[in-house]
């Protein structure tokens, strides 16, 4: 069984910046795979011999591009950018098998948030502190209650507070 627990943080102005600068790389991730999905799904339309979109393909398509057009997206995480494209193609699943709505685009200041799984201990918990990879120990309000194996943590912004939600 999967359980959330959602703690209020106390990050350092330097922190703060790159929550989101990393909200802001995930935001780009997902419009850019949202908008490429789109451009291949109507080349797909006219010439039925190419291969339908996936949010795999287009992880190695914009992890092929990033280094040249999009360096910038080497100052976070890169679980920000592979949570973001898996997170959109599970909203297209969901829109196919008429669970959701189509994906929509992302606006800036509007739910501002990033994920990071940890399939090979992208984060860990330590009492009232969470290690993220490039930033290092953030402090937490409170620890998390729950016990188990952590499988994502989702940062969010409300309110100019940010949030860590972590599933355990």
């Amino acid at each position: 069984m999967l359980i959330a627990h959602r703690i209020a943080l106390d990050p350092t102005d330097k922190q703060r910046t790159y929550f989101a600068r990393a909200s802001g790389v995930a935001r780009f991730a997902w419009n850019w795979a949202l908008a490429e999905w789109r451009r291949q799904h109507a080349a797909r339309k006219e010439d039925s011999s190419l291969p339908p979109p996936s949010d795999v393909a287009l992880r190695r398509q914009l992890n092929s591009l990033k280094r040249e057009r999009f360096p910038w997206m080497f100052d976070v995480t890169k679980c920000a950018v592979q949570e973001a494209i898996i997170d959109l193609g599970t909203g297209f699943r969901a829109f196919f098998d008429r669970r959701g709505r189509y994906p929509r685009f992302k606006k800036k200041g509007v739910r501002d948030s990033f994920c990071a799984a940890n399939e090979a201990g992208t984060f860990r918990v330590d009492g009232l502190r969470i290690r993220l990879p490039v930033i290092g120990w953030v402090r937490m309000r409170e620890a998390v209650r729950f016990t188990g194996k952590l499988k994502r943590v989702t940062f969010s912004r409300e309110a100019d507070r940010w949030f860590a939600s972590i599933m355990v």
